[in-house]
């Protein structure tokens, strides 16, 4: 049996080309899946909504797009590997809001 990464390695390798696509894929399913576990520790009490928001800036902040423009270039999506603010955003809150690891099958 083999793990997402591996999965995604042989992707790679079998398709060079969709090198950045699958690796964004991957980095949004793990967002996702830190989403899920954010719901399932909200069930005992433990994220706070502060925690919440500031996980969610921080999967913003980390976005390729804002990486980019903050490195003075311009946005290129073509060469992402983590995603935009926005997808990071998105896939978290998927998994927060679902708690559900299916929900965060992007493959």
């Amino acid at each position: 049996m083999t793990g997402i990464s591996d999965d995604v390695r042989q992707r790679q390798q079998a398709d060079p080309a969709s090198r950045n696509q699958l690796s964004v894929r991957q980095e949004l399913q793990a967002n996702c899946f830190a989403g899920v576990w954010g719901y399932a520790t909200a069930q005992r009490g433990n994220p706070d909504r502060e925690d919440v928001e500031e996980g969610l800036r921080a999967a913003a902040a980390i976005g390729d797009d804002r990486i980019q423009r903050m490195g003075g270039q311009g946005v290129h999506p073509e060469s992402f590997t983590h995603g935009s603010s926005e997808q990071r955003v998105e896939w978290l809150r998927r998994g927060l809001e679902s708690g559900d690891p299916e929900r965060c099958n992007n493959f």
